[in-house]
């Protein structure tokens, strides 16, 4: 298949994919030479985009709540019926988990909350938490949608930047308009914030016109870290029924998308953590304490949330040097790398 190495090369060497070439590429068949020269090539273009240094990030869930907004695939949505009444984590145990995350090695803490979580209490809680950590530490948000006003608060809260995606289905198996998220990123951009973004969650049902579809979303969004996370199942869902994918795939899904966006992107992420998607190409991976959208216990630490010892591990364990100190994704570089703007 000398397409397909053509392609390969052309990202390597800094060229852009088509929506064609990447749909190829995703359609390449696992456990066959060229599936694995994808994996070694994006394993490459990462190296060479985060100077062989890769990250852990950690997030705290800040409140649980039923959400109107129905993602179909998350343990939130109202529909699902998980989590039946709202709770929210002490200011003071934010704080002290944020701690935590910077005494263990978290290159960034991301503090989430749910869509409907009133951004004046996100504020306020994130405040609190940006004056206990060290000035260098890195703070990323991951809320709802905002706009040019609510960006502008979150960069004077202290935040480094947000993680925010069109995901898939989305406005089809959510209530969202994907049109509204990606104008969100848009003002996180223009109020100088960084932006991480992923191609999630991946089911087995997504077509590669799908995935291709978010791949360039991703790429456009001119990320600090794009990457891939397959859909974790939320047991008595209608969307549990649909399975999930196998890592083996994922790790061939995220090293095309690594190939799509560019040597450009510094990241490349994917979620759950797991070896063998470091070992084809992701450079961050997360820790996770408080609430958890893929997660039926209401305290995902010692469930399904990882620590960040552990997410290292699986990084040194692909052959990864981690990154000591904070993450240079979300720095005023990359900013000024990305332009500022969408």
């Amino acid at each position: 298949m000398a397409k397909v190495a053509d392609m390969i090369d052309k990202a390597v060497d800094g060229g852009e994919l088509t929506g064609e070439e990447i749909a190829e590429l995703f359609d390449v068949p696992l456990f066959t030479p060229e599936s694995a020269r994808i994996q070694v090539a994006a394993h490459k273009l990462s190296h060479d985009a985060c100077g062989g240094k890769a990250e852990v990030h950690a997030q705290i869930g800040l409140n649980l709540a039923p959400c109107p907004r129905d993602c179909q695939f998350c343990a939130f949505a109202a529909c699902n019926g998980v989590f039946t009444e709202a709770s929210e984590v002490p200011v003071e145990q934010a704080v002290a988990e944020a701690l935590t995350f910077e005494h263990d090695g978290a290159n960034a803490i991301f503090l989430m909350g749910t869509a409907n979580y009133p951004m004046s209490r996100f504020l306020e809680v994130a405040q609190e938490v940006r004056k206990a950590l060290k000035p260098e530490s890195v703070l990323v948000a991951n809320v709802g949608d905002f706009d040019a006003k609510g960006a502008q608060q979150l960069k004077e809260a202290g935040f480094s930047g947000i993680y925010h995606a069109v995901r898939m289905g989305e406005g089809v198996v959510t209530k969202l308009d994907p049109q509204r998220r990606t104008e969100t990123i848009r003002h996180a951009h223009e109020a100088g914030l960084c932006v991480g973004t992923c191609v999630e969650p991946v089911g087995p049902e997504h077509t590669t016109a799908e995935l291709v579809e978010k791949t360039l979303i991703t790429r456009q969004a001119q990320p600090v870290y794009s990457g891939s996370a397959r859909r974790i199942p939320i047991p008595g869902t209608a969307m549990a029924k649909l399975g999930i994918v196998s890592e083996a795939r994922m790790a061939h899904i995220l090293a095309v998308v690594r190939l799509a966006v560019g040597v450009g992107v510094p990241g490349n992420c994917t979620h759950e953590p797991s070896i063998i998607g470091a070992a084809a190409g992701a450079t961050l991976l997360w820790a996770e304490v408080g609430s958890n959208p893929r997660d039926s216990h209401a305290e995902t630490k010692g469930a399904h949330g990882m620590t960040v010892r552990q997410c290292q591990t699986i990084l040194h364990e692909a052959e990864w040097q981690v990154l000591d100190g904070p993450s240079r994704m979300y720095s005023e570089m990359s900013i000024t790398q990305k332009g500022g703007a969408t």
